[in-house]
């Protein structure tokens, strides 16, 4: 290095220039969290100064982590140091939500022993909405799908991201209301603390309760110890109870109090146990409904419902197929699941199909195919039998022939869309045809 440059470097008036030309902001802290340094972006981008933040501890100057759940240093400061990077979403001095790209790299002194950390970050606020008004995601926090219906969702998980309220996803069976409900975990401050989940209709009354909130040692039969329970185990994190619906009405009063006070007691218990918890709830049930019958306490269907979210079902956003595919193509290579692909006939199938399971059929129909075409493309004939046996095999399927079908993609120049139009029949039953019947073109 140039002995003019190396001296310009090491001048801390001169550095503390350069890093206040970046576009990134830089937090620098120690072990012990004190703040070393904190760059002009960083100032701008959270609304404090240099000089109100350094020398301080970072979670005294921000009122908590900064990088919320995410922050290693909350139970210490550990020994060791890889790079990481996340994101993360922050509120502004001024009450603003960011979207932060967060980059943290290790320091250490003269003999590698780690000091503190360095922390680079830059705002992606305005890009990831942009992105989302445009319809340029494809997916986002690990869901898929672009269409209108989706994108909505997106901007309710992000603009849920700075805030703990209470969160009710409903949608029919196999939608992906867990997926939404970690979504919305992971988007959060609480991202990085526990997501526990917990499916209320699959134990019965006297297990759920237990299996909610603990119980203690001879609280019943088999209860040899004391044993936390779902909420104490999401503490500082988020709890998703799954078909809330069948909530027992003993358990809907108690769930009731910890969402008014946080506070509950094990079976068999006396000791008040306090929880800071985010609770996600869903059901592919209609709640108010349940309400209205009385199987459901008011109440508490106020608490849950406070940001409601819908998900569609898949056939009213058949545009997304495509992208689950390969979506679930991709998985399935990572897993080691060898494919060639698939062809343009057997996603007009799926396209034709209505999908009654919704994601998760579809998923279910490409590992079922994957296994059929054993490494080829994945036709027609490779997916499961409703999919190829929706449609009655009656009418315009008879005017179906080989040679019919080979004279109408001669007549087109063997385009199949118009072919399909000159045989009288839909798109995707054309390809099925060609797909069952093996024609070579």
């Amino acid at each position: 290095m140039d002995l003019s440059l190396d001296k310009l470097l090491a001048d801390k008036a001169n550095l503390e220039r350069i890093l206040d030309s970046l576009m990134e902001g830089i937090i620098a802290h120690d072990k012990q969290r004190r703040i070393l340094y904190f760059n002009r972006e960083a100032e701008r981008l959270t609304g404090y100064t240099r000089n109100e933040v350094v020398g301080r501890d970072c979670h005294q100057v921000f009122g908590s982590p900064f990088c919320g759940a995410r922050c290693s240093f909350c139970g210490g400061a550990p020994n060791t140091w890889t790079q990481v990077s996340y994101p993360v979403n922050i509120v502004a001095r001024g009450g603003e939500a960011r979207r932060i790209e967060m980059s943290v790299t290790g320091m250490t002194d003269e003999k590698g022993c780690f000091v503190g950390v360095l922390a680079a970050f830059r705002d992606v606020t305005d890009l990831i909405g942009l992105q989302i008004r445009l319809g340029q995601l494809t997916g986002f926090a690990g869901i898929i799908g672009q269409d209108q219906k989706m994108l909505q969702i997106y901007e309710q998980i992000r603009d849920l991201a700075t805030n703990d309220y209470p969160v009710h996803v409903t949608g029919e069976t196999g939608t992906g209301k867990e997926l939404v409900a970690a979504a919305i975990h992971n988007e959060s401050r609480r991202g990085g603390g526990p997501f526990v989940p917990i499916n209320c209709a699959a134990l019965p009354e006297g297990v759920l309760e237990s299996e909610l909130f603990g119980h203690v040692k001879g609280a019943f039969s088999g209860a040899i110890r004391n044993k936390k329970g779902r909420f104490e185990l999401a503490d500082g994190g988020t709890i998703f109870l799954d078909e809330v619906s069948d909530l027992p009405k003993s358990v809907q009063a108690k769930l009731l109090r910890v969402l008014q006070e946080g506070t509950f007691e094990r079976v068999g218990g006396e000791e008040t146990v306090s929880v800071n918890v985010r609770l996600i709830s869903a059901t592919n049930r209609d709640l108010k409904r349940e309400v209205e019958r009385k199987n459901f306490r008011d109440d508490l269907y106020y608490r849950l419902n406070v940001v409601p979210i819908h998900l569609p079902p898949l056939r009213e956003r058949k545009n997304d197929i495509p992208l689950l595919v390969q979506h679930f193509l991709e998985q399935a290579a990572e897993d080691g699941e060898k494919s060639a692909g698939i062809s343009k006939e057997a996603v007009a199938v799926m396209l034709d199909y209505a999908w009654p399971g919704n994601v998760r059929e579809l998923q279910n129909a490409i590992y079922f195919a994957l296994f059929k075409a054993k490494g080829s493309v994945i036709r027609p004939r490779h997916l499961p039998m409703e999919l190829r046996d929706q449609r009655p095999r009656r009418g315009p399927d008879r005017k179906l022939n080989v040679d019919a079908v080979r004279a109408a993609l001669e007549r087109t120049g063997g385009n199949k869309a118009k072919a399909a139009r000159v045989l009288g029949v839909g798109r995707a039953t054309l390809y099925r045809f060609l797909g069952e019947a093996g024609v070579v073109l």
